[in-house]
């Protein structure tokens, strides 16, 4: 019985864990002002992902009060696109809105990687 209990153990210590892909890290953000006053935000992702069931599926902007501003739904896994660079466009940000933050969120680990705040460029 206990051999049979440490085969288990080891069977369970050998096999590969969900998740094992760690969080969606946002790695560089470049924002620009249109000549209507919305903006665009190109977000470049880092995410380890592993298929369908485990992959970054969005990222966000974030004003300092926790207001998401914009969200842009990434609906495939991107495994073989590392890191990888999506945009947003038409995005209002409040004139009393300074700096955002972009986040990333995966399907397991939802968000926790490393997040970037900017400075919203204004008026030119």
């Amino acid at each position: 019985m206990k051999s049979l209990f440490m085969a288990a153990l080891l069977a369970v210590g050998l096999s590969p864990l969900p998740g094992q892909a760690g969080e969606a890290d946002v790695e560089k953000v470049q924002i620009a002002r249109m000549d209507d006053g919305r903006y665009r935000i190109d977000v470049t992702v880092r995410h380890g992902d592993e298929g369908w069931t485990h992959y970054a599926d969005r990222w966000e902007v974030v004003a300092p009060d926790g207001t998401v501003l914009g969200r842009r739904t990434l609906f495939h896994p991107h495994e073989n696109e590392q890191p990888f660079t999506r945009s947003l466009s038409r995005i209002i940000i409040p004139r009393s809105v300074k700096r955002v933050m972009l986040r990333a969120h995966d399907k397991i680990h939802g968000f926790g990687g490393r997040e970037i705040t900017v400075a919203v460029p204004q008026k030119r």
